[in-house]
């Protein structure tokens, strides 16, 4: 904080209790100590707790992506999450080969560990993810399938693990990732080719008859902006509700390099709530190439605030979910060398710019509040 002398120079006097109320009820408040006056702002931190209020008092959900390790040892890592989100998603543990790591055998204990954290701390929960191309376990993957066994192990799995967070999570990414990276033609993952095309709409089946109060989901990157990619996954996703089949949602991924968050994002979505589907900013990142300079994270800042300002422009989005507590548990440095500083806390678990980015995002007035559905769990017979 920076010192200021006063204009006079003079001495510090008696202070009445008048004053004191009165410098109690300002937003900065100075204090006068040996003739410097000292103006009291808010930290960064101390902003971006406003947050979970903010978010609610608009109707959506801000989330973020947590792991099981720092979740269960790291203490400033839970008061990051419990202080300035309103929800959360298992960033790995709910993953095909985190869960079910042979056949037959399911590992609760990292899902139960996300699920009863969020529980504890009156969070809501996103879950994440069940069938992907990555990260499934060698039994799955190296299988020799056919249709009928193959669905049969679909259905097993997605039923199984819906059934046991039946009423506990709110909204499940049940496909991710169908279209191939560079788009529009669909992904050559083993669902599609041992079962065809329509592996799509029997997974979202049986998941709705497993959770009929869960928000199903199509998670997808590459669609923030219009192109070819946003154009198919947008065809596919028509056809679905027109078919009837249960889909409520569509999740952007929103891995986003700096310089280049897309200024279309509203209007992407809005093509879905069009649809009568809810929307959601599933895994913001926003990621710099090295080195990364103040004017960077301050540029970071406007970004993280057009995400935000995008998802309020859009009645029917109900989360913006952050993929990732802090830098030191990112995972960009890893998949994207000389990248790095994407999330809103460092390294060493200070606020960044981008906190404050979201907190001016969210101060906004104009959005009607309502629930946020995304993350929590439907009402019995709500409408998709």
């Amino acid at each position: 904080m920076a010192a200021q002398r006063t204009a006079g120079g003079g001495g510090t006097g008696p202070v009445n209790g008048k004053g004191v109320l009165l410098a109690a009820a300002l937003c900065a408040v100075i204090l006068t100590v040996t003739g410097v006056l000292v103006a009291v702002l808010p930290e960064p931190e101390q902003e971006g707790h406003r947050l979970p209020a903010l978010a609610r008092s608009h109707g959506i959900d801000l989330g973020v992506a947590v792991a099981v390790d720092p979740l269960d040892r790291d203490r400033r890592y839970r008061g990051l999450v419990e202080d300035h989100y309103t929800s959360v998603t298992a960033e790995n543990t709910m993953k095909w080969e985190h869960v079910q790591p042979e056949r037959g055998e399911y590992d609760w204990s990292g899902p139960d560990a996300v699920v009863d954290f969020a529980a504890d701390n009156g969070l809501g929960v996103r879950g994440h993810t069940m069938l992907w191309h990555n990260q499934q376990p060698a039994w799955l993957a190296e299988g020799d399938w056919d249709a009928e066994e193959l669905s049969a192990v679909v259905h097993e799995h997605v039923t199984t693990v819906m059934e046991r967070y039946r009423g506990r999570i709110g909204a499940w990414d049940v496909i991710n990732e169908p279209l191939e990276d560079g788009g529009p033609q669909m992904r050559r993952n083993l669902w599609y080719e041992v079962l065809g095309p329509d592996y799509i709409a029997r997974t979202l089946y049986s998941a709705h008859a497993a959770d009929p109060d869960a928000a199903l989901y199509i998670n997808e990157f590459g669609i923030e902006s219009a192109g070819p990619k946003a154009d198919a996954l947008y065809d596919l996703v028509a056809g679905l509700v027109e078919r009837g089949v249960p889909v409520h949602g569509v999740g952007f991924q929103s891995h986003f390099v700096h310089g280049n968050v897309p200024d279309d994002l509203a209007e992407q979505m809005r093509r879905y709530t069009d649809l009568g589907l809810e929307v959601a900013v599933s895994e913001l990142d926003v990621r710099v190439d090295a080195p990364v300079t103040d004017e960077d994270l301050r540029e970071q800042r406007q970004e993280y605030h057009d995400v935000l300002a995008a998802c309020l422009e859009v009645e029917g989005c109900v989360n913006v979910t952050v993929w990732g507590v802090t830098d030191a548990h990112s995972w960009i440095p890893e998949w994207f060398p000389g990248t790095d500083a994407a999330l809103p806390f460092d390294t060493a678990y200070r606020p960044k710019p981008a906190l404050s980015g979201m907190v001016d995002a969210l101060s906004r007035r104009g959005r009607r509040p309502g629930p946020a559905r995304g993350a929590r769990p439907r009402p019995p017979g709500a409408a998709p």
